[in-house]
Protein backbone atom coordinates (compact mmCIF):
# COMPACT_ATOMS: atom_id res chain seq x y z
CA UNK A 1 0.00 0.00 0.00
CA UNK A 2 1.39 3.40 -1.00
CA UNK A 3 2.27 5.57 1.89
CA UNK A 4 1.48 9.26 1.60
CA UNK A 5 3.70 11.84 3.21
CA UNK A 6 1.61 14.06 5.46
CA UNK A 7 1.70 17.76 4.65
CA UNK A 8 3.32 20.06 7.15
CA UNK A 9 0.76 22.39 8.73
CA UNK A 10 3.22 25.28 8.70
CA UNK A 11 3.85 24.83 4.96
CA UNK A 12 0.11 24.83 4.23
CA UNK A 13 -0.31 27.86 6.42
CA UNK A 14 2.49 29.67 4.57
CA UNK A 15 0.98 28.85 1.16
CA UNK A 16 -2.44 30.10 2.27
CA UNK A 17 -0.91 33.32 3.59
CA UNK A 18 0.89 33.89 0.30
CA UNK A 19 -2.31 33.19 -1.64
CA UNK A 20 -4.27 35.64 0.53
CA UNK A 21 -1.52 38.24 0.07
CA UNK A 22 -1.71 37.90 -3.70
CA UNK A 23 -5.49 38.27 -3.60
CA UNK A 24 -5.21 41.45 -1.54
CA UNK A 25 -6.34 44.41 -3.66
CA UNK A 26 -3.69 46.72 -2.28
CA UNK A 27 -0.93 44.25 -3.09
CA UNK A 28 -2.31 43.56 -6.57
CA UNK A 29 -2.54 47.29 -7.28
CA UNK A 30 1.17 47.84 -6.65
CA UNK A 31 2.13 44.63 -8.38
CA UNK A 32 0.13 45.27 -11.54
CA UNK A 33 -0.02 49.08 -11.82
CA UNK A 34 3.57 50.06 -11.12
CA UNK A 35 6.39 49.16 -13.46
CA UNK A 36 9.27 48.94 -11.01
CA UNK A 37 11.78 49.02 -13.84
CA UNK A 38 10.61 52.50 -14.90
CA UNK A 39 12.50 54.78 -12.51
CA UNK A 40 10.63 57.91 -13.57
CA UNK A 41 7.18 56.40 -12.96
CA UNK A 42 8.21 54.88 -9.63
CA UNK A 43 9.62 58.23 -8.45
CA UNK A 44 6.45 60.00 -9.61
CA UNK A 45 4.27 57.52 -7.71
CA UNK A 46 6.28 57.91 -4.49
CA UNK A 47 6.30 61.70 -4.77
CA UNK A 48 2.54 61.74 -5.31
CA UNK A 49 2.11 59.54 -2.24
CA UNK A 50 4.32 61.89 -0.17
CA UNK A 51 2.25 64.88 -1.27
CA UNK A 52 -1.01 63.09 -0.44
CA UNK A 53 0.28 62.11 3.00
CA UNK A 54 1.46 65.69 3.61
CA UNK A 55 -2.01 67.00 2.78
CA UNK A 56 -3.58 64.37 5.04
CA UNK A 57 -1.33 65.45 7.94
CA UNK A 58 -2.32 69.06 7.28
CA UNK A 59 -6.01 68.11 7.35
CA UNK A 60 -5.41 66.25 10.61
CA UNK A 61 -3.86 69.37 12.10
CA UNK A 62 -6.87 71.41 10.92
CA UNK A 63 -9.21 68.96 12.61
CA UNK A 64 -7.09 69.10 15.73
CA UNK A 65 -7.24 72.89 15.68
CA UNK A 66 -10.99 73.09 15.17
CA UNK A 67 -12.32 70.08 17.12
CA UNK A 68 -9.95 69.06 19.91
CA UNK A 69 -8.21 72.21 21.10
CA UNK A 70 -11.28 73.89 22.71
CA UNK A 71 -10.58 77.08 20.82
CA UNK A 72 -12.84 80.03 21.52
CA UNK A 73 -13.78 81.20 18.05
CA UNK A 74 -14.78 84.59 19.45
CA UNK A 75 -11.45 85.00 21.20
CA UNK A 76 -9.30 87.90 20.08
CA UNK A 77 -6.57 86.73 17.74
CA UNK A 78 -8.38 83.59 16.57
CA UNK A 79 -8.71 84.96 13.06
CA UNK A 80 -5.00 85.73 12.91
CA UNK A 81 -4.18 82.19 14.08
CA UNK A 82 -6.49 80.71 11.45
CA UNK A 83 -5.03 82.90 8.70
CA UNK A 84 -1.49 81.97 9.76
CA UNK A 85 -2.47 78.29 9.73
CA UNK A 86 -3.85 78.57 6.20
CA UNK A 87 -0.80 80.48 4.96
CA UNK A 88 1.69 78.01 6.46
CA UNK A 89 -0.34 75.12 5.08
CA UNK A 90 -0.35 76.75 1.63
CA UNK A 91 3.42 77.35 1.75
CA UNK A 92 4.04 73.76 2.86
CA UNK A 93 1.91 72.33 0.05
CA UNK A 94 3.13 74.72 -2.66
CA UNK A 95 6.82 74.26 -1.84
CA UNK A 96 6.29 70.51 -1.70
CA UNK A 97 4.72 70.50 -5.18
CA UNK A 98 7.47 72.69 -6.64
CA UNK A 99 10.28 70.65 -5.03
CA UNK A 100 8.81 67.24 -5.86
CA UNK A 101 7.63 67.81 -9.42
CA UNK A 102 9.14 70.90 -11.01
CA UNK A 103 12.75 71.58 -9.97
CA UNK A 104 15.93 69.53 -10.11
CA UNK A 105 18.57 71.94 -8.80
CA UNK A 106 19.73 71.04 -5.29
CA UNK A 107 19.98 74.70 -4.26
CA UNK A 108 16.33 75.40 -5.11
CA UNK A 109 15.24 72.18 -3.41
CA UNK A 110 17.14 73.22 -0.26
CA UNK A 111 15.35 76.59 -0.23
CA UNK A 112 12.01 74.83 -0.60
CA UNK A 113 12.87 72.45 2.24
CA UNK A 114 13.80 75.41 4.45
CA UNK A 115 10.46 77.12 3.71
CA UNK A 116 8.58 73.87 4.32
CA UNK A 117 10.29 73.43 7.68
CA UNK A 118 9.38 76.98 8.72
CA UNK A 119 5.78 76.41 7.62
CA UNK A 120 5.77 73.11 9.57
CA UNK A 121 7.01 74.91 12.71
CA UNK A 122 4.26 77.53 12.38
CA UNK A 123 1.56 74.89 11.93
CA UNK A 124 2.84 72.81 14.82
CA UNK A 125 3.21 75.90 17.02
CA UNK A 126 -0.47 76.64 16.44
CA UNK A 127 -1.84 73.08 16.66
CA UNK A 128 0.63 71.30 18.99
CA UNK A 129 4.22 70.16 18.58
CA UNK A 130 3.49 66.42 18.89
CA UNK A 131 3.26 65.82 15.12
CA UNK A 132 6.20 67.91 13.95
CA UNK A 133 8.40 64.87 13.22
CA UNK A 134 5.84 63.40 10.80
CA UNK A 135 6.04 66.45 8.56
CA UNK A 136 9.84 66.43 8.73
CA UNK A 137 9.95 62.76 7.72
CA UNK A 138 7.72 63.43 4.72
CA UNK A 139 9.78 66.45 3.65
CA UNK A 140 13.08 64.57 3.94
CA UNK A 141 11.75 61.49 2.13
CA UNK A 142 10.97 63.60 -0.93
CA UNK A 143 14.50 65.00 -0.91
CA UNK A 144 16.26 61.67 -0.35
CA UNK A 145 14.59 59.93 -3.30
CA UNK A 146 15.51 62.79 -5.64
CA UNK A 147 19.10 63.25 -4.51
CA UNK A 148 21.90 61.51 -6.38
CA UNK A 149 24.84 62.73 -4.28
CA UNK A 150 25.56 61.29 -0.84
CA UNK A 151 27.18 64.54 0.38
CA UNK A 152 24.05 66.55 -0.39
CA UNK A 153 21.88 64.00 1.39
CA UNK A 154 24.09 64.04 4.47
CA UNK A 155 24.21 67.86 4.63
CA UNK A 156 20.43 68.17 4.32
CA UNK A 157 19.97 65.53 7.04
CA UNK A 158 22.26 67.42 9.45
CA UNK A 159 20.54 70.69 8.55
CA UNK A 160 17.13 69.10 9.17
CA UNK A 161 18.14 67.75 12.60
CA UNK A 162 19.45 71.17 13.70
CA UNK A 163 16.34 72.95 12.42
CA UNK A 164 14.12 70.33 14.00
CA UNK A 165 15.69 70.81 17.46
CA UNK A 166 15.44 74.57 17.09
CA UNK A 167 11.82 74.33 15.90
CA UNK A 168 10.90 71.86 18.62
CA UNK A 169 12.34 74.22 21.24
CA UNK A 170 10.37 77.14 19.80
CA UNK A 171 7.17 75.11 19.82
CA UNK A 172 7.73 74.07 23.44
CA UNK A 173 8.40 77.70 24.36
CA UNK A 174 5.22 78.78 22.56
CA UNK A 175 3.07 76.23 24.35
CA UNK A 176 4.85 76.87 27.63
CA UNK A 177 3.61 80.43 27.70
CA UNK A 178 6.80 82.01 26.46
CA UNK A 179 9.07 80.43 29.09
CA UNK A 180 12.37 79.53 27.44
CA UNK A 181 13.12 75.79 27.55
CA UNK A 182 16.77 74.66 28.06
CA UNK A 183 18.32 72.78 25.13
CA UNK A 184 19.02 69.77 27.34
CA UNK A 185 15.29 69.47 27.98
CA UNK A 186 14.54 69.96 24.27
CA UNK A 187 16.94 67.14 23.32
CA UNK A 188 15.66 64.80 26.06
CA UNK A 189 12.03 65.49 25.08
CA UNK A 190 12.71 64.93 21.38
CA UNK A 191 15.04 61.92 21.70
CA UNK A 192 12.56 59.50 20.09
CA UNK A 193 11.93 61.93 17.28
CA UNK A 194 15.71 62.14 16.69
CA UNK A 195 15.90 58.35 16.68
CA UNK A 196 13.10 58.35 14.10
CA UNK A 197 14.96 60.90 11.95
CA UNK A 198 18.21 58.90 12.08
CA UNK A 199 16.48 55.58 11.41
CA UNK A 200 14.51 57.20 8.58
CA UNK A 201 17.75 58.54 7.06
CA UNK A 202 19.40 55.11 6.94
CA UNK A 203 16.30 53.13 5.92
CA UNK A 204 15.21 55.45 3.10
CA UNK A 205 18.73 55.90 1.69
CA UNK A 206 19.35 52.16 1.91
CA UNK A 207 16.09 51.55 0.03
CA UNK A 208 17.02 54.17 -2.58
CA UNK A 209 20.51 52.65 -2.98
CA UNK A 210 19.07 49.15 -3.21
CA UNK A 211 16.58 50.29 -5.84
CA UNK A 212 19.33 52.00 -7.84
CA UNK A 213 21.41 48.81 -7.77
CA UNK A 214 18.33 46.85 -8.85
CA UNK A 215 17.86 49.16 -11.83
CA UNK A 216 21.56 48.97 -12.66
CA UNK A 217 21.49 45.17 -12.48
CA UNK A 218 18.35 45.06 -14.61
CA UNK A 219 19.94 47.33 -17.22
CA UNK A 220 23.08 45.20 -17.17
CA UNK A 221 21.05 42.03 -17.62
CA UNK A 222 19.10 43.63 -20.48
CA UNK A 223 22.35 44.69 -22.13
CA UNK A 224 23.79 41.21 -21.66
CA UNK A 225 20.66 39.69 -23.19
CA UNK A 226 20.86 42.08 -26.14
CA UNK A 227 24.59 41.46 -26.53
CA UNK A 228 24.02 37.73 -26.37
CA UNK A 229 21.37 37.96 -29.08
CA UNK A 230 23.66 40.12 -31.22
CA UNK A 231 26.60 37.77 -30.65
CA UNK A 232 24.44 34.77 -31.54
CA UNK A 233 23.27 36.55 -34.68
CA UNK A 234 26.85 37.48 -35.56
CA UNK A 235 27.99 33.93 -34.81
CA UNK A 236 25.26 32.49 -37.04
CA UNK A 237 26.18 34.92 -39.82
CA UNK A 238 29.87 34.12 -39.39
CA UNK A 239 29.20 30.38 -39.39
CA UNK A 240 27.10 30.74 -42.53
CA UNK A 241 29.73 32.92 -44.20
CA UNK A 242 32.49 30.50 -43.14
CA UNK A 243 30.58 27.53 -44.50
CA UNK A 244 29.93 29.38 -47.76
CA UNK A 245 33.56 30.43 -48.00
CA UNK A 246 34.70 26.85 -47.34
CA UNK A 247 32.33 25.50 -50.00
CA UNK A 248 33.60 28.09 -52.47
CA UNK A 249 37.19 27.22 -51.59
CA UNK A 250 36.58 23.52 -52.11
CA UNK A 251 34.71 24.18 -55.36
CA UNK A 252 37.62 26.31 -56.58
CA UNK A 253 40.10 23.67 -55.45
CA UNK A 254 38.20 20.95 -57.31
CA UNK A 255 38.05 23.15 -60.38
CA UNK A 256 41.70 24.17 -60.17
CA UNK A 257 43.21 20.79 -59.29
CA UNK A 258 40.99 17.90 -60.27
CA UNK A 259 39.54 19.79 -63.25
CA UNK A 260 43.00 20.75 -64.43
CA UNK A 261 44.25 17.20 -63.91
CA UNK A 262 41.37 15.63 -65.85
CA UNK A 263 41.88 18.09 -68.71
CA UNK A 264 45.54 17.07 -68.79
CA UNK A 265 44.56 13.37 -68.81
CA UNK A 266 42.34 13.92 -71.85
CA UNK A 267 45.07 15.82 -73.67
CA UNK A 268 47.68 13.15 -72.84
CA UNK A 269 45.51 10.27 -73.97
CA UNK A 270 44.53 12.08 -77.22
CA UNK A 271 48.20 12.74 -77.91
CA UNK A 272 49.07 9.11 -77.13
CA UNK A 273 46.49 7.90 -79.65
CA UNK A 274 48.10 9.98 -82.38
CA UNK A 275 51.59 8.73 -81.49
CA UNK A 276 50.64 5.07 -81.01
CA UNK A 277 51.84 4.02 -84.50
CA UNK A 278 54.56 6.59 -85.15
CA UNK A 279 56.32 6.65 -81.76
CA UNK A 280 55.15 3.88 -79.39
CA UNK A 281 57.67 4.80 -76.67
CA UNK A 282 56.51 8.39 -76.57
CA UNK A 283 52.86 7.24 -76.58
CA UNK A 284 53.57 4.87 -73.71
CA UNK A 285 55.19 7.66 -71.74
CA UNK A 286 52.16 9.91 -72.26
CA UNK A 287 49.79 7.15 -71.19
CA UNK A 288 51.84 6.64 -68.00
CA UNK A 289 51.68 10.35 -67.31
CA UNK A 290 47.93 10.40 -67.97
CA UNK A 291 47.44 7.41 -65.70
CA UNK A 292 49.35 9.12 -62.93
CA UNK A 293 47.46 12.37 -63.45
CA UNK A 294 44.12 10.50 -63.27
CA UNK A 295 45.13 8.89 -59.98
CA UNK A 296 46.00 12.27 -58.52
CA UNK A 297 42.72 13.73 -59.73
CA UNK A 298 40.80 10.86 -58.13
CA UNK A 299 42.65 11.37 -54.85
CA UNK A 300 41.90 15.09 -54.91
CA UNK A 301 38.21 14.42 -55.51
CA UNK A 302 38.10 11.95 -52.62
CA UNK A 303 39.78 14.47 -50.33
CA UNK A 304 37.29 17.19 -51.30
CA UNK A 305 34.36 14.84 -50.68
CA UNK A 306 35.76 14.01 -47.24
CA UNK A 307 36.02 17.70 -46.38
CA UNK A 308 32.45 18.36 -47.55
CA UNK A 309 31.12 15.45 -45.52
CA UNK A 310 32.87 16.75 -42.38
CA UNK A 311 35.37 13.89 -42.28
CA UNK A 312 38.65 15.78 -42.16
CA UNK A 313 40.70 13.07 -40.50
CA UNK A 314 44.06 12.66 -42.19
CA UNK A 315 47.31 10.90 -41.56
CA UNK A 316 50.53 12.70 -40.74
CA UNK A 317 52.24 14.82 -43.38
CA UNK A 318 54.94 12.18 -43.82
CA UNK A 319 52.30 9.48 -44.27
CA UNK A 320 50.44 11.52 -46.90
CA UNK A 321 53.60 12.35 -48.86
CA UNK A 322 54.77 8.73 -48.85
CA UNK A 323 51.31 7.69 -50.03
CA UNK A 324 51.59 10.10 -52.98
CA UNK A 325 54.99 8.64 -53.84
CA UNK A 326 53.77 5.05 -53.64
CA UNK A 327 50.72 5.80 -55.80
CA UNK A 328 52.95 7.54 -58.34
CA UNK A 329 55.37 4.61 -58.64
CA UNK A 330 52.80 1.81 -58.63
CA UNK A 331 52.67 0.33 -62.15
CA UNK A 332 54.34 3.35 -63.78
CA UNK A 333 58.01 2.37 -63.80
CA UNK A 334 58.97 5.58 -62.02
CA UNK A 335 61.74 5.57 -59.43
CA UNK A 336 61.26 7.97 -56.54
CA UNK A 337 63.71 8.08 -53.67
CA UNK A 338 62.89 10.20 -50.66
CA UNK A 339 63.96 11.42 -47.25
CA UNK A 340 61.02 12.85 -45.29
CA UNK A 341 61.07 14.15 -41.73
CA UNK A 342 58.05 13.93 -39.46
CA UNK A 343 56.75 17.52 -39.29
CA UNK A 344 53.48 18.74 -37.84
CA UNK A 345 51.81 21.48 -39.88
CA UNK A 346 48.30 22.82 -40.30
CA UNK A 347 45.83 20.97 -42.49
CA UNK A 348 46.04 23.71 -45.15
CA UNK A 349 49.84 23.42 -45.35
CA UNK A 350 49.65 19.62 -45.42
CA UNK A 351 47.25 19.72 -48.38
CA UNK A 352 49.38 22.29 -50.18
CA UNK A 353 52.61 20.27 -49.89
CA UNK A 354 50.89 17.03 -50.97
CA UNK A 355 49.27 18.72 -53.98
CA UNK A 356 52.55 20.44 -54.82
CA UNK A 357 54.37 17.08 -54.87
CA UNK A 358 51.70 15.64 -57.19
CA UNK A 359 51.98 18.65 -59.50
CA UNK A 360 55.81 18.46 -59.61
CA UNK A 361 55.79 14.74 -60.50
CA UNK A 362 53.10 15.17 -63.16
CA UNK A 363 54.82 18.19 -64.76
CA UNK A 364 58.20 16.40 -64.80
CA UNK A 365 56.73 13.41 -66.62
CA UNK A 366 54.64 15.45 -69.09
CA UNK A 367 57.10 18.14 -70.01
CA UNK A 368 60.51 16.77 -69.07
CA UNK A 369 60.16 13.04 -69.66
CA UNK A 370 61.46 12.34 -66.13
CA UNK A 371 61.74 8.76 -64.89
CA UNK A 372 63.46 9.26 -61.54
CA UNK A 373 62.91 11.71 -58.66
CA UNK A 374 64.41 12.78 -55.37
CA UNK A 375 61.96 14.07 -52.73
CA UNK A 376 63.11 15.63 -49.48
CA UNK A 377 61.20 17.27 -46.61
CA UNK A 378 63.17 18.97 -43.84
CA UNK A 379 62.84 21.65 -41.19
CA UNK A 380 65.30 24.50 -41.85
CA UNK A 381 65.43 27.79 -39.92
CA UNK A 382 61.83 27.65 -38.71
CA UNK A 383 60.47 26.65 -42.11
CA UNK A 384 59.47 23.39 -43.75
CA UNK A 385 61.34 22.82 -47.01
CA UNK A 386 60.02 20.47 -49.69
CA UNK A 387 62.53 19.68 -52.43
CA UNK A 388 61.48 17.81 -55.61
CA UNK A 389 64.25 17.07 -58.13
CA UNK A 390 63.94 15.00 -61.35
CA UNK A 391 66.14 13.64 -64.13
CA UNK A 392 64.14 15.18 -66.94
CA UNK A 393 65.47 17.05 -69.91
CA UNK A 394 65.28 20.40 -68.16
CA UNK A 395 65.08 23.84 -69.68
CA UNK A 396 67.07 27.05 -69.66
CA UNK A 397 65.72 29.43 -67.01
CA UNK A 398 65.55 32.22 -69.59
CA UNK A 399 63.16 30.08 -71.63
CA UNK A 400 61.07 28.83 -68.70
CA UNK A 401 57.41 29.65 -68.97
CA UNK A 402 55.44 28.95 -65.82
CA UNK A 403 52.29 27.08 -66.62
CA UNK A 404 49.06 27.04 -64.67
CA UNK A 405 50.32 24.47 -62.15
CA UNK A 406 53.57 26.22 -61.23
CA UNK A 407 51.88 29.64 -61.12
CA UNK A 408 49.11 28.41 -58.77
CA UNK A 409 51.71 26.68 -56.61
CA UNK A 410 53.73 29.90 -56.20
CA UNK A 411 50.63 32.01 -55.38
CA UNK A 412 49.35 29.55 -52.79
CA UNK A 413 52.79 29.34 -51.15
CA UNK A 414 52.78 33.14 -50.74
CA UNK A 415 49.32 33.06 -49.17
CA UNK A 416 50.67 30.62 -46.58
CA UNK A 417 53.62 32.90 -45.87
CA UNK A 418 56.13 30.85 -47.86
CA UNK A 419 57.92 31.02 -51.21
CA UNK A 420 58.87 28.94 -54.26
CA UNK A 421 62.24 28.51 -55.98
CA UNK A 422 62.78 26.83 -59.37
CA UNK A 423 66.08 25.85 -60.94
CA UNK A 424 66.80 23.98 -64.18
CA UNK A 425 69.35 23.61 -66.95
CA UNK A 426 69.05 21.95 -70.32
CA UNK A 427 69.55 18.16 -70.08
CA UNK A 428 70.11 18.47 -66.31
CA UNK A 429 66.65 17.97 -64.87
CA UNK A 430 64.27 20.26 -63.01
CA UNK A 431 64.21 21.20 -59.33
CA UNK A 432 61.41 22.84 -57.31
CA UNK A 433 61.95 24.00 -53.74
CA UNK A 434 58.99 25.07 -51.56
CA UNK A 435 59.18 26.83 -48.21
CA UNK A 436 56.29 27.26 -45.74
CA UNK A 437 56.56 28.49 -42.14
CA UNK A 438 56.40 25.94 -39.35
CA UNK A 439 53.41 26.29 -37.00
CA UNK A 440 54.20 27.87 -33.65
CA UNK A 441 53.96 25.45 -30.76
CA UNK A 442 51.39 26.40 -28.07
Amino acid sequence: MERKTPKTPNADKGKKSTARLRQNKFFKFFEERIDWKDERKVALSIKTMILVLTVLVELWLYLRFFLWMDMDYNRQGFGEYLLLLFLSSGVLTACGIVRLFFVKATSIKTVCIFLEMIASVVMIAITGYTYLVFLYLLILTGFYIGSHKAINTMLVFIFAVVVYLFSYGMAMTWWGGGVEVPYGVVISESVWSLVALVAHFFVVNFAVGFYQQYLKLDRTMSELTDNKAQLQKAYDSLAEATALEERQRIAKEIHDTAGHSLTTVIMQTESAKLLMDKNPEEAKRKIVAANLQARHALEELRESVHVLSGNTARGTLKYELVKVIEESTQGTGLVIRYEIEELTLSAAKDRFLCNALKECISNAIRHGGATAFWVELKSIDGRARLLVSDNGKGVAMSELKKGYGLQSMAEYAERLGGETHISSEPDDGFEVTLFVPLDEEE
